[in-house]
């Protein structure tokens, strides 16, 4: 990569695709602004030339100190994102370059910098003063006109009463929560919650309700995502969903199964801060759905729930 500062006031920026390894798509390459001179000016299969003024392109200009002016900008590359059942991936290289141009009184100087991405920090499993506590919401209606949701949310089963009935379509209240923390900045996240009809959440068969914390998909009948309210002191520290319940099929017989159904939630925690996204971008559709309803299990606490059958 070369940098060239002009002395009637323009950019000469040269990449080369080898500048990353694997080699760099240049045509995913952009500066920080948009604009009809901010594309290269030419290029071929292993290079690309950008020319453009020093106040064009979202370059930012500040004064350094007295006689001396600065103009910056950022050239960076976007990348492919292919998302799976359990996870996002991409094959592509990322890149980063920060370049100035320093005008004074008496001559022009050019600086690069190149923003290597760090390398992620290294996974540790330790026990740690964060708990999440998961519960099973049974608050009832008291007056006309209520919100059923709102006041499902007002009281909840305790340990003595699971497993819990339930009838099938029957909503399911679920509050997950961070327990001892008093930080508001931080945001709990859920990732991930699925049933099985074992403890072991590794088991199958297997049902998911969130995926990347949205309802799933391909459930007819989905679940809501429920927003907390000021009822709580933190309400970050908190998610709230409901789904129908349901009864899994044995694929041999192929007829409910009747049994216990736990639940599980993976969980997260993010800290609040200017551009950085907490919450799911969930698109949902309903769809219309048929059945008889039939009466079928319960559920339990802790970050994984029961049902019962």
């Amino acid at each position: 990569v070369t940098v060239q500062c002009t002395k009637d006031g323009y950019f000469i920026v040269v990449v080369a695709k080898d500048a990353t390894l694997p080699a760099l798509d240049l045509n995913t390459i952009s500066l920080y602004g948009e604009g009809p001179s901010c594309t290269y000016v030419d290029s071929n299969s292993e290079f690309a030339i950008y020319y453009f003024a020093v106040t064009q392109c979202g370059t930012l200009v500040r004064e350094e100190e007295p006689g001396v002016i600065i103009y910056e900008n950022i050239m960076a590359s976007y990348f492919d994102v292919q998302s799976g059942h359990l996870g996002q991936i991409t094959r592509d290289t990322t890149y980063n370059l920060f370049f100035q141009c320093r005008y004074t009184a008496t001559s022009v100087n050019s600086l690069v910098i190149e923003l290597l991405p760090s390398d992620p920090p290294q996974p540790v499993a330790s026990i740690g003063p964060v708990r999440v506590l998961m519960r099973l919401a049974n608050g009832k209606c008291t007056t006309k006109g209520c919100n059923e949701v709102e006041a499902a949310f007002t009281s909840f089963y305790t340990d003595e009463e699971y497993p819990v009935l339930k009838v099938l379509r029957e909503p399911v209240y679920v509050q997950v929560e961070i327990l001892e923390r008093t930080d508001p900045l931080v945001v709990l996240t859920l990732d991930h919650c699925w049933t099985t009809t074992s403890p072991n959440p590794h088991t199958f068969p297997q049902w998911d309700i969130l995926i990347n914390g949205c309802p799933n998909p391909a459930d007819p009948y989905t679940s809501e995502l429920v927003s907390v309210t000021t009822d709580v002191e933190f309400p970050e520290h908190y998610k709230r969903f409901l789904f129908k319940m349901f009864a899994f099929v044995d694929s041999v017989s192929v007829e409910p199964t009747y049994q216990q159904i736990y639940l599980h939630c993976s969980t997260s925690l993010c800290i609040a801060a200017p551009c950085r996204q907490c919450f799911p971008a969930c698109f949902t559709k309903r769809q219309p759905v048929s059945g008889r309803g039939q009466k079928t299990g319960g559920v339990s606490d802790d970050s994984a729930g029961v049902f019962s059958s």
